[in-house]
Formats: structure tokens, C-alpha cells, sequence
């Protein structure tokens, strides 16, 4: 597969690396402030909603201790913690008044049916399915029911991706994603990885600037995560340092809506060694040596992994 088949936004730049191109806008105009946390004891203000754990799917169980399930809850915004071209972050605190049972969430919105969508992501569909022709009919067309559902079909992916690796993780310890707390229509509700206190996100790998000996356990993190990922039989899809956070020495993994089914779909080899490509080229670039990490040695390693070589 040449780049020019791949998404839009994949395409390998031309005097560029693939991590400098794909540079969210908002850390180009300089890292925001995180989000002004309200008062615990404050009274809710009226534009506050009672929380919607009732009416979501919830994530797997057992439920952290920290999660607030309480239907007395409130969620209440406080800020926006990352925007993008087909969803935007907000950071929530859901909290039960008068009691200190409150938490931060993590909640991404993504487009409606008048947005733009990921670009030419008829890649990334293929291998996912429906099964009423009449949606398949509207999504291939793009109609506006059709995106619509194709936005569905992107929280869903990344809601049903995290709650397997969530798993998996929590049971071996060899990958960390964020919990996925709930989902509801196109709206995801995620753990807030970072300081609770202030309410800051725990950096992007991008931005971090570790000594030899970190670099290369970040390195080594990395490579377990897409073992995990490879014997699920996923690839990430759009890997980059840029959905990847460090956080307390823990990498952790982000941003799955585009996850890919490997076997499933007939790019899915093409998916997984770019995703390959492009983290071990940064790597590469803070001074590991290639000898270590060495893209075709590894894109074979967990394509085997995964069961199509």
C-alpha cells in the first residue's frame, strides 16, 4: 500500500517527520493552562447535569475505586482539555454533593453529523460491519445520517478497544490505556490521566525529554503494548508520540477510534507497520540505535504475533 492510499492525515510529509507533521494544533500555539478547578463544597451551578451513568454503557468490572457511580452525582465542566478536528476533550469532575466522593473524567465529544470526520477513512472501516444495509448505504455515502454513524461507529471502536486492553492490562500489567468509564451515543467518558489536584494532563510522549536509561524504558514499554495490541489482533492505527502519555513513569496509551482489526482488514498488515514506523523513527531520532529499534525486525515480530504470518 503506497502512502497516497492511506488517510489523509497519515501521509508521510515531505521534508518533515511523521511526528512533526502530525502536531495537534493546540500544542503548536503553546501548552493551554490546564482547566480552573471549582470549589468541592461549592453549590452546583444550574447549567450542571445530574450524572448520565444510568443511561450509558458502562466499562469493564469490577469499577475502579475512585469512579463515582452515584446516580446523585454531578457532572460539572470545567474546561476544555484538548480540541481536534473530530473530537474535542473536556475535563468533567463528577462529584456527589455534600460527601467528598468526587472524581475527574476525561470526556470526548466527537463531531456530529455537520463535522468533518477523519479523512478518507474508509481504511480504517473496512473489516467493521453493521448490519442493516440501509446504514451501510448511508455510510458509504457520507449522507448525513451516514456520518453520523460513522462517528457511532468511532466511540464505539475506541470504547470496545480500551475496555479489552483495559482488561488485559489490569491482568498482566503490560499495557496501560485509560478507563473507559462509560459511553453514550458519540460521547466517551475516560479516566483523566494526570494530576487530579490541578487538573494538568499528564504529558504527550512528544513533549517529554527523558535521560538514556528512561528512553529506553519507555522504549521497552512501548514494545510490550503492541504485543498486547498484535495478540488482541489490533493494530493502534495512527500510533504516534503525540498519543502517547508518560505519566508517572508509566506509558500510556491513547486516542483508539481508528483501532484496526489486523486480520480483518485487508490493511491491517499496512496499519500496524507504519504504526511500527513511525514511534521507533522518534526513538531513533532521541538517540536509541536502530539496532534496537529496528522497524522490520519488530512489524515481524507482531505480525507473527498476531497470526497473519
Amino acid at each position: 500500500m503506497r502512502d497516497h492510499d492511506l488517510p489523509a492525515p497519515q501521509r508521510r510529509g515531505r521534508g518533515k517527520s511523521r511526528f512533526d507533521d502530525d502536531e495537534p494544533d493546540f500544542l503548536k500555539r503553546g501548552r493551554q493552562a490546564p482547566p480552573t478547578l471549582t470549589d468541592p463544597d461549592a453549590e452546583p451551578d444550574a447549567e450542571d447535569s445530574w450524572s448520565s451513568w444510568d443511561q450509558a454503557v458502562h466499562g469493564p468490572e469490577p469499577h475502579p475505586d475512585w469512579l463515582v457511580t452515584e446516580l446523585a452525582a454531578r457532572d460539572t465542566e470545567l474546561g476544555v482539555l484538548k480540541t481536534g478536528k473530530e473530537a474535542d476533550v473536556h475535563l468533567v469532575r463528577r462529584a456527589v454533593p455534600d460527601t467528598d466522593r468526587a472524581c475527574l473524567l476525561a470526556v470526548k465529544r466527537y463531531r456530529d453529523a455537520q463535522h468533518r470526520l477523519f479523512h478518507r477513512d474508509a481504511g480504517y472501516l473496512e473489516g467493521r460491519r453493521v448490519r442493516r444495509s440501509r446504514e451501510m448505504r448511508a455510510m458509504a455515502g457520507r449522507t448525513a445520517f451516514g456520518r453520523q454513524m460513522i462517528a457511532g461507529q468511532w466511540a464505539a471502536a475506541e470504547f470496545a478497544a480500551l475496555s479489552r486492553l483495559w482488561e488485559i492490562g489490569a491482568a498482566s500489567g503490560r499495557i496501560a490505556v485509560p478507563y473507559p468509564v462509560q459511553l453514550l451515543g458519540t460521547e466517551l467518558m475516560l479516566e483523566f490521566v494526570g494530576d487530579p489536584g490541578s487538573g494538568e494532563a499528564a504529558p504527550r510522549l512528544a513533549q517529554v525529554r527523558p535521560t538514556d536509561d528512561g528512553l529506553r524504558d519507555l522504549w521497552e514499554q512501548l514494545v510490550e503494548a503492541l504485543l498486547v495490541l498484535a495478540r488482541a489482533g489490533f493494530a493502534h492505527g495512527d500510533l504516534s508520540p503525540y498519543n502517547l502519555l508518560v505519566h508517572a513513569g508509566r506509558l500510556v496509551m491513547i486516542d483508539l477510534p481508528q483501532v484496526v482489526d489486523v486480520v480483518a482488514n485487508p490493511q491491517g498488515a499496512e496499519f500496524l507497520a507504519r504504526d511500527v514506523r513511525v514511534v521507533a523513527a522518534w526513538f531513533t531520532a532521541r538517540g536509541l540505535p536502530d539496532t534496537v529499534t529496528d522497524p522490520a525486525a519488530l512489524t515481524g515480530v507482531l505480525l507473527r504475533e498476531a497470526g497473519i504470518r
